[in-house]
């Protein structure tokens, strides 16, 4: 019955006869009890250690056996705080099996089927797109929902874009708006499409995405966090997935170039068409800011361009040359 407690019936025994026989010996306990003196030795020595069997304050040299309501009570109390101390550890133990489990079935997984390949961090991840991206034979669609500084990291002679549409890739790519409104980005995307890739953009993305010969899909590790790394699926019921949200941004996205402009190093973008149909119309910088629900920094600096590309010195002659190519 006391079991739990490290209490059997033996210890509990002689425990009970301590606690009814409280001025006899040991030797008295054994003769009692028809049990070796040695084993109610050993049984008194737990006793002590399960704090049943104490001294008596009013004299350390003898001994008394502790009152059930407090003893068994303590006794209780102590147990219960080792076993919950033992369950948290099983439920870390529990918990670190899990994760083990479940990096294991990961790598049965990329071992087993090739259908998952895991790429943590952004530099194994970029190596490994790249090495994808010399291999892709058809095509190379991409969803970038990045700004300016992390959608292109360096100039578009140099981009890894370039070699993949000079082997004639069909490329495919989606930014955000935010990012074709500066200079340098619009001029990015000026020159994928003069080299044959179909550029878009729209106002939000829910991941970054890259579609190889619509064979692989490479989707962020983790889209809050760019530099966790990628996850490259190739199960067609994944691709079948990826290659319908591409479609589905894609066909909701602004064509920031028509197919007449695929030679013009100055395309216009809709950012642009709209602040010069704004300024045609008499709008002042604060108000095509307000409009279109960019800084007025922006507005300035769009504005500044177009003259700058137009040879324009004032807003006059924007307006004229704009209208000369058909702009406004």
């Amino acid at each position: 019955m006391l079991e739990p407690l490290g209490v059997d019936d033996a210890t509990f025994a002689v425990y009970h006869a301590l606690l009814s026989h409280p001025d006899s010996t040991a030797e008295q306990i054994a003769t009692l009890l028809n049990r070796p003196l040695g084993e109610v030795l050993d049984t008194m020595a737990l006793l002590r250690k399960l704090e049943l069997l104490v001294p008596t304050w009013s004299d350390p040299d003898t001994e008394h056996a502790v009152h059930p309501r407090l003893g068994l009570s303590g006794l209780a109390e102590r147990r219960r705080g080792e076993l919950n101390r033992m369950l948290n550890e099983l439920n870390q133990a529990e918990s670190s099996a899990e994760v083990i489990a479940e990096q294991y079935n990961e790598l049965l997984t990329s071992r087993s089927s090739g259908d998952v390949e895991v790429l943590k961090g952004r530099a194994n991840a970029s190596r490994r797109i790249e090495e994808l991206g010399l291999k892709a034979q058809r095509s190379f669609w991409g969803m970038i929902p990045a700004h300016l500084d992390d959608a292109i990291s360096s100039a578009p002679e140099t981009s890894p874009d370039m070699p993949l549409l000079e082997r004639g890739l069909r490329m495919r790519t989606i930014y955000l708006q935010s990012m074709t409104v500066s200079k340098a980005g619009i001029d990015y995307a000026a020159t994928l499409h003069r080299l044959g890739g179909e550029v878009r953009s729209t106002p939000t993305l829910p991941m970054r995405l890259l579609i190889i010969d619509q064979e692989i899909a490479i989707m962020a590790m983790d889209p809050e966090n760019p530099t966790a790394g990628a996850v490259i699926h190739r199960s067609p019921a994944v691709l079948s997935v990826a290659i319908a949200l591409f479609d589905a941004y894609w066909s909701r996205a602004t064509d920031l170039f028509s197919p007449e402009d695929r030679d013009n190093d100055s395309p216009l973008t809709p950012h642009e068409a709209e602040v010069l149909r704004l300024l045609a119309g008499g709008a002042k910088d604060e108000q095509v800011a307000r409009l279109l629900g960019i800084s007025l920094r922006t507005a300035r600096r769009i504005t500044a361009n177009l003259s700058d590309r137009l040879d324009a010195t004032s807003r006059f002659e924007l307006g004229v040359a704009a209208a000369k190519r058909g702009w406004v």
